[in-house]
C-alpha cells in the first residue's frame, strides 16, 4: 500500500458494540489493504484485494468532520495501522469532538501506537490468536500473539480507565475477540492472559459472528459457522476465571448482510 489512505467505505455503520454505534451510529472509516492476512476475513474485498480510493490527509479530516456532522457517537477507523503516520497527521488537522476510536486486527507495533498517546480517545483491538502455529495457519503471521498482546498493554497505558457517558464509551479500551470454529482452546488462553496481565474489569467484546468467508473452504475445520456449545464453553471460562465487563452477540450475527458494500460511499468529495 501507497503512504496516503486507501479508502473503501466512509459512512454512518450502526452494527459495532452498543457503546460504540449508540442510536444515532459510528462514523466508519474502512481502510483497504491490512498487515494480517486472515483466511477468513469478512472484509475480503478491501484488506487482501486492497480495492478502495486514494485520499490526501487533508481529505481524511475533511470525511471525520464530515461525518461527525450527521451527529454520530464516535469516529471509528477501522484497520488503521498501516496508514498510521497519514492518521496522525489528519488528526492534527481535525480532531473530533466525539471519540475517536482505533479498531485494529491487534497486529499494531508500540511504536506505531504512541504518537496515538492524546489523539485516539478509544483502542478497540481484535487479539485473534494465541499460539504461533494458528496465526500461521490461519493468517500467515507466526509472531501475531507476541506483537499483539505487547500492543494490548501499551494500548491499556495510553487509556487505562474506560469512561462511558449516557451509554457511549467516551475513553478507553475494549478487547475484541472472535471466537473461531474449531478453536475454543485459543479463545480461553487468550481470555486468560487477559485475567492474568490485564486489570479484572477490562472490557471484553466475544464475538460469535464468524462466517466463513474469503479463503476458509481452504480450511475444513473453520469452514463452518460457530456452534452455540462452542461459544457457551467460551462465555463460560469469562466467568470461571473471574472476569467482569463484557458484551456477547446474538447467533444472529453470523450472517453476510452485516458486511457492508465497500462501493465509496462517502469518500469521493463532490
Amino acid at each position: 500500500m501507497p503512504t496516503s489512505p486507501i479508502l473503501a467505505r466512509a459512512a454512518i455503520h450502526r452494527w459495532e458494540e452498543p457503546c460504540i454505534s449508540g442510536e444515532n451510529g459510528t462514523g466508519a472509516i474502512f481502510f483497504s489493504g491490512c498487515t494480517l492476512k486472515c483466511c477468513f476475513c469478512q472484509n475480503f474485498e478491501i484488506s487482501h484485494k486492497n480495492e478502495g480510493i486514494p485520499v490526501t490527509k487533508e481529505r481524511l479530516a475533511d470525511i471525520m468532520r464530515e461525518l461527525e456532522e450527521k451527529g454520530v457517537h464516535t469516529i471509528d477507523l477501522v484497520n488503521p495501522t498501516h496508514f498510521s503516520d497519514a492518521i496522525i497527521s489528519a488528526l492534527k488537522i481535525y480532531k473530533p469532538k466525539v471519540p475517536v476510536i482505533y479498531n485494529s486486527s491487534g497486529y499494531d507495533s508500540v511504536e506505531t501506537l504512541k504518537p496515538f498517546e492524546g489523539l485516539v480517545d478509544v483502542y478497540l483491538p481484535d487479539l485473534k490468536y494465541f499460539d504461533s502455529e494458528k496465526s500461521l495457519r490461519y493468517a500467515r503471521c507466526p509472531d501475531y500473539f507476541e506483537k499483539a498482546s505487547a500492543a494490548v498493554l501499551e494500548m491499556h497505558r495510553q487509556q487505562s480507565e474506560t469512561v462511558f457517558d449516557k451509554g457511549i464509551i467516551k475513553r478507553g479500551l475494549i478487547i475484541r475477540h472472535l471466537v473461531l470454529p474449531s478453536n475454543v482452546d485459543q479463545s480461553k488462553k487468550i481470555l486468560s492472559w487477559i485475567k492474568n496481565n490485564l486489570p479484572d474489569d477490562t472490557y471484553i467484546s466475544l464475538m460469535s459472528q464468524y462466517t466463513p468467508y474469503g479463503n476458509a473452504q481452504s480450511f475444513k475445520e473453520i469452514n463452518r459457522r460457530l456452534t452455540t456449545a462452542e461459544y457457551t464453553k467460551v462465555i463460560d471460562h469469562f466467568f470461571d476465571i473471574g472476569l467482569k465487563n463484557g458484551f456477547m452477540q446474538e447467533r444472529s450475527s453470523a450472517d453476510k448482510d452485516y458486511i457492508p458494500d465497500f462501493d465509496g460511499t462517502g469518500v469521493k468529495q463532490y
